[in-house]
């Protein structure tokens, strides 16, 4: 059985099931400027601690959503070693992403996924579909979920 037969195998005997949960990552206000100077959105909800504690409800800054997407791949790499026979590992995209609450500058966040689909797309590429779901430490509503695609490459 090639590897890409194997880890298909394996990945069906899982839909459905939670296949990791991250570490803690936590989104400072450094983290939060870094990126909003990358990105070139530097609104003040995001960047500016005074006026967002005066003016929104937030009692504070907050990250950006993109941001906290972003952070996706981070928690990836806790929860997804490479396969046996694996050569790489590609984003595919995202389906029904949805920012259900904002990330208050100084929460912590972990990344939670539950295998949804697998298909196997070649002879080399075996396609993941995952339930993302972005968790705030102390909150009950998650800051994201999105059904996250991946491609697994493996060797030919």
């Amino acid at each position: 059985m090639s590897a890409l037969e194997t880890a298909f195998s394996n990945a069906e005997a899982h839909l459905g099931t939670e296949v990791g949960v991250s570490n803690w990552i936590t989104v400072d206000q450094p983290m939060i400027d870094q990126f909003a100077e990358t990105t070139f959105d530097t609104q003040w909800i995001h960047v500016d601690p005074e006026r967002a504690a005066a003016e929104t409800p937030f009692g504070g800054t907050i990250a950006h959503g993109f941001l906290t997407l972003s952070l996706a791949s981070r928690f990836a790499y806790d929860c997804f070693p490479m396969l046996p026979g694996q050569v790489m590992g590609i984003n595919y995209g995202m389906n029904k992403l949805r920012f259900l609450m904002p990330v208050r500058a100084g929460a912590r966040l972990r990344g939670r996924f539950t295998l949804q689909k697998v298909t196997k797309r070649s002879a080399t590429d075996l396609l993941r579909e995952n339930l993302l779901t972005i968790e705030i430490e102390g909150e009950k509503t998650p800051a994201l979920v999105a059904e996250w695609l991946g491609l697994a490459i493996f060797e030919d």
